[in-house]
């Protein structure tokens, strides 16, 4: 798989995990918990997606294949590093609803 394509894997998966992310607050701001949780796990199974791409570009370095340092990849790396953490607060947003309903 070309360079481009890896790094296109990458942006397209944290950004289906942060929109997941999202759609789960906004499901348990309305007191859909179940919807919302549903969501979350979408957004893990993204985010899972986004993390193994990732990896095999780290193993790949450390195996001695120089990856290219790009824009893109920056811009890919910001998107994972973003949705994961928009993940771990909908995780917690969708918690404390849970309680309060």
């Amino acid at each position: 798989m070309k360079n481009q394509e890896v790094i296109l894997g990458i942006i397209v998966n944290s950004g289906n995990a942060r929109s997941n992310s999202m759609k789960a607050i906004k499901l348990a701001k309305n007191g859909q918990i179940e919807e919302a949780k549903c969501a979350l796990h979408d957004a893990v199974e993204c985010l899972s997606e986004a993390h193994k791409v990732q990896t095999s570009l780290i193993k790949d370095e450390a195996n001695g294949s120089a990856i290219e340092l790009s824009l893109l990849m920056i811009h890919a790396q910001d998107h994972l590093m973003n949705a994961m953490t928009i993940k771990d607060l909908a995780t917690e947003i969708v918690d404390i609803h849970a309680k309060l309903n």
